[in-house]
């Protein structure tokens, strides 16, 4: 799901809302999530998971091609951590329907 089917499938769910203000709401929770994980800090969504920042330190990389080194600045990568609630409803056994 990319974040216009989202807001497409939110629309349909309330009609009585105007597409442009839930476009609003979506961007403006994205963008305070990523701002909250710029400064450092941990977003979590109770019964979804935790969003938080890694680290990774400068390190000496190589070029593929002509196999030179090449450093590599340090870096911050996003890290997703599913929570309990939401592990349980991915892996919940469904019956078979007759």
């Amino acid at each position: 799901m990319v974040k216009s089917e989202l807001i497409q499938r939110i629309a349909s769910q309330n009609p009585h809302l105007y597409h442009r203000d839930i476009e609003k709401v979506v961007s403006a929770i994205f963008d305070e999530m990523v701002d909250a994980l710029r400064r450092g800090d941990r977003v979590e969504l109770r019964g979804f998971g935790a969003f938080s920042v890694r680290l990774r330190g400068p390190h000496e990389g190589r070029n593929p091609r002509t196999g030179a080194a090449v450093p590599v600045a340090k870096k911050a990568w996003p890290y997703f951590k599913t929570g309990k609630d939401m592990r349980a409803r991915l892996n919940r056994e469904t019956l078979p329907s007759d």
